[in-house]
Order: C-alpha cells, then structure tokens, then sequence
C-alpha cells in the first residue's frame, strides 16, 4: 500500500479545523405420585401408611442430590453473572478512555480533520493533533463485511504500513500508533483477527490531516 499509488486515491479529500457538527459525530460515534383415577377404592389405613413410609424413604434418598443440583446451579449463575457484570464494566471503562481521549483531541489547539470516500462508499473521517500524538477515526455507511471477514486500519510508516485496529460497522475508533511518525492511513478487508500486513488492495489510502 502506497500513498502516493496513481490508483488508489481518497474522494472528495478536505482538511481543515474540527467543526462543531464533526466533534458532535465524533462523540456521539463514540446481552411422582400420580393420582388415583376417579373412583377408584382408597387405599386400606396399614397400605396406606406403608405407602407413606416408602415414600419418605424415597423421597429421603432424593433430597440431598436436589440440594446439590441447586447448589451446582446457583453457583454457575452466580458465576456467569458475575463474569457478565466484569465485562459491562470493562467495556464501560474502555468507552470511558475512548471518549477522554476523543474529547482531549477535539481540544487540541492543532487538531485537524481530513475527510474521504472509500471505494465501497462509506465515508470517513480522521481528526489528529501533532502536539498530542493522536488520531481517530469515525465511519459511517460503512457495508457489513463478509462472514470470516474484518475491516483493517493501517497507518503508513516510512512507506511501511502497519496495524491500526480493527473496525466493523460505523462508529469512532482510536487508531493504534501517532500521527507523529505515520503519514497516512489505509483500510483493507482482512481475514477476521486481522493480518500484520496487507492481504488486499486498500478501500482506502488517505494523507493524515497534520
């Protein structure tokens, strides 16, 4: 991928100060006894009470495994409620981090926007601040993509183009190394988990805004 390919060049690129309209799609961008049929006699008082003793005994016999299949069961969910409750805080601190940081860039006295359409149509934009070594990157329109597939960021590094996240439907996303040393930024579709490299021609190949 190469910034500078005749082939492969951002539609409608601007760049210029983050307006209000931009820093608010940015933030915002930012889971058995059965019972006796009728008529029948009643049982005589001593089979009753035989009855009634081979019951207890049963039932006596059962008791302690029900106990433990409901102690079993509380504990998992216990478990799994507790493993769900870590991750709704894990995924709320990391939203959290997102948004400090979406919004320490919108701050910055040198924070830039560029603007471009990728070849499947959606369009994006990249805010970066020199001074703070920082850029995201908000989607929109962005097409699903393919079962086993992932969108891929990449920043390019002296010609050399290196991960930048990953990114599956619209929304704002950090991408992953400063606008200090990297040049441009690149989306490719990649095998889900993503690649170290690039495994297909760039949707898009767009000039950082510093």
């Amino acid at each position: 991928m190469n910034p500078h390919h005749s082939d492969v060049r951002p539609l409608a690129l601007t760049a210029g100060a983050p307006s209000v309209a931009v820093k608010q799609r940015t933030l915002s961008a930012i889971d058995g006894v059965r019972q006796l049929p009728p008529g029948s006699p009643a049982p005589a008082p001593a089979a009753a009470k035989r009855t009634g003793r081979v019951l207890r005994r049963r039932a006596g016999r059962h008791v302690p495994a029900a106990c433990l299949a409901a102690a079993v069961a509380l504990t998992g969910l216990a478990a799994w409620q507790h493993e769900r409750s870590e991750q709704s805080a894990r995924r709320a601190r990391q939203a959290y981090e997102r948004l400090e940081a979406v919004s320490g860039l919108l701050a910055a006295p040198d924070a830039r926007t560029a603007h471009a359409r990728a070849a499947n149509g959606a369009l994006i934009t990249v805010v970066a601040s020199g001074l703070r070594n920082v850029a995201v990157l908000t989607v929109a329109g962005l097409p699903a993509p393919a079962p086993g597939k992932t969108y891929q960021l990449w920043m390019d590094v002296d010609g050399t183009m290196r991960p930048a996240g990953l990114i599956n439907g619209d929304g704002t996303v950090p991408l992953h190394g400063g606008p200090a040393t990297a040049t441009a930024v690149g989306l490719t579709v990649e095998p889900a988990g993503g690649s170290p490299r690039p495994t297909t021609d760039p949707l898009l190949l767009m000039a950082l805004p510093v």
